[in-house]
Parts: C-alpha cells; structure tokens; sequence
C-alpha cells in the first residue's frame, strides 16, 4: 500500500486459539439491546439512529479508520482526525491500532489462511466468527503493531485501543442520550446502531466476497456489491477498492455512488482535507497502469 510499511516477512504459524469472551459478552448483549428497542420505536429515537449511524459508520469506520489511517489516501489536521477517530471508536470495533492492523493483514494475503477474515472458510466464518476467537497469529498486540506502527506512535490512538479508551466514550455517549430521550433514545442510539453497523461492516468482509461483479480481474474473490455500498456508504465497491487500494474513491463507475467520498470531497472544499489521492491523479500520473476498468 502506498505510504504504508507492511512487514515483508510473513507472521509466524498459529500459537494461540482461544475464544474472546469479552467481545462474545459485548456482541452479544449489544443484540439483546436492539431486540428491546423495537419496544421504544419513535420518530426522536429514529432520528438519534440516524444520526449516530453516520457519525459511527461513515465518519468513524468507513472515512476515518479504513480511508484516511489504514490506506492514508488523504490528511486531515490532527485534531480534526482525533475527533472522527473517536467516532470510529465508539463503532466498538476496536481502536484505531487494532482495526488498522486487522485491515491490513487482510490487504497484505486476501482470501488465504493469512487473511484474519478469509472468505476461503466460510461465508459465516468472514461475517462474524472471526471476531469470536482471539488468535495470536492474528491478534497478539506486538504482531498488531508491525502492521500500524504509524498510527501506534499517536498517544490518543492508543488510548483508543484500551478497553476504558473503548468502553468510556460508549457510557458518556449513553448518558447523552439518556438525558435527551431517556432509555429507548440509549437502545436506538447504542445498541440497535450498534448492532447495525457491525452486520454492515461485516457484510464488507462477507458478502463482497461472494456476491456481486467484478471491475478489475485481480487475485482475490473481492466483489462490487451494490446493496452493501448502500448501507456502507460505498465500502461495498469491494473489488474496486482492492484493486486500487491506495485511492480515496471507492466507486469507479458514474453509476457506483460512493457517499463517503463526497463527504471528504466537501471537506476538501473546506479545507480540512488534503493530499487527497484520488484515482484520476493515479491515472494521469500511470496512463499504462495494466489495472484497466472493464467496460
């Protein structure tokens, strides 16, 4: 990946397999919030929904920890970046570190037994199993730094990767929202939006890499799959983005509409963005890249 130290050398065999308990119980009771909250429908809970599903799932997850930290395909001023990686954090899908170096042991081998989440076990293995199990090939917090020594070195982003760094943010945001709309505004804000943006982020991991075209015919089962772009805010372009993975845009095509790239287009235009990579810079720049876009 451009601007990116990966190791060279590939990780050591599995040491270690056990069950991760913490984000079984967490996971789990998550679910068993978003259950009650049908009890509390209402158009001010919808809305919190609404609300913190972007602020988490576009702003945090998709803009903030995959686009700008794990493929660095643009800056933000730093107190900008802290501010939307905090929204990442309150997604509970791991710090900044961790999601990082997750991501990119999944870029480095896709679809092999070195991939955290391949597609090669089984469709339910790629959406959630993997998060079930603590795998010291995977997930031992020395090996996880080799892949994201560049965003270990921020203080904040380490703080982020503590269980109180994780835990915290989640309770003060709770506390908000109860003081607003009381317990069912807690079950819509937290824990039914919760629920929603893992099985969305999950999806990218899943179904992208089984239903859906192909753009670019490259080494791996990734998938453009155009439901997942829908409630991903464009991840789901999953083939383009593998393809060209160290460009903002995940969309190619007029029609593949990509609304996280628009939100960091109308930041760029107000000036929080910049050294934004942009495929038609990486065209202009390699007119004979052989990664052509099939017609």
């Amino acid at each position: 990946m451009d601007g990116v130290e990966i190791p060279k050398t590939k990780l050591d065999a599995v040491t270690q397999t056990k069950m991760n308990w913490g984000s079984i119980f967490w996971v789990s009771l998550m679910h068993v919030g978003a259950i009650f909250a049908v009890n509390y429908a209402s158009p001010q809970n919808l809305v919190a929904l609404i609300i913190m599903y972007f602020l988490t799932g576009c702003i945090g997850i998709t803009m903030t920890y995959h686009r700008m930290i794990s493929h660095r395909t643009f800056v933000t001023p730093k107190w900008f970046e802290r501010i939307c990686a905090t929204c990442g954090a309150l997604a509970m899908q791991g710090g900044p570190i961790k999601w990082t170096a997750i991501h990119r042991q999944h870029h480095s081998a896709p679809d092999t037994d070195m991939d955290p989440h391949s597609s090669r076990q089984g469709f339910l293995h790629c959406h959630f199993l993997w998060t079930t199990k603590w795998r010291d090939q995977f997930d031992n917090p020395v090996r996880l730094r080799r892949f994201a020594r560049d965003v270990a070195t921020d203080p904040y982003y380490r703080l982020l990767d503590t269980v109180p760094g994780q835990v915290v943010p989640q309770f003060m945001l709770a506390a908000l929202l109860y003081w607003i709309g009381g317990i069912g505004m807690v079950l819509w804000g937290v824990c039914l939006r919760m629920v929603l943006v893992y099985h969305a982020t999950w999806c990218v991991n899943s179904a992208t890499h089984f239903f859906g075209y192909r753009n670019y015919a490259i080494n791996d089962l990734s998938r453009n799959t155009w439901w997942v772009a829908l409630i991903t805010f464009g991840e789901g372009w999953h083939n383009n983005h593998h393809a060209l993975q160290g460009v903002a845009e995940a969309g190619h095509k007029w029609w593949e509409i990509d609304p996280t790239m628009m939100v960091i287009r109308c930041l760029k235009s107000l000036g929080l963005v910049t050294r934004l990579k942009s495929i038609k810079d990486l065209e202009s720049h390699s007119p004979n890249n052989n990664l052509k876009l099939s017609a």
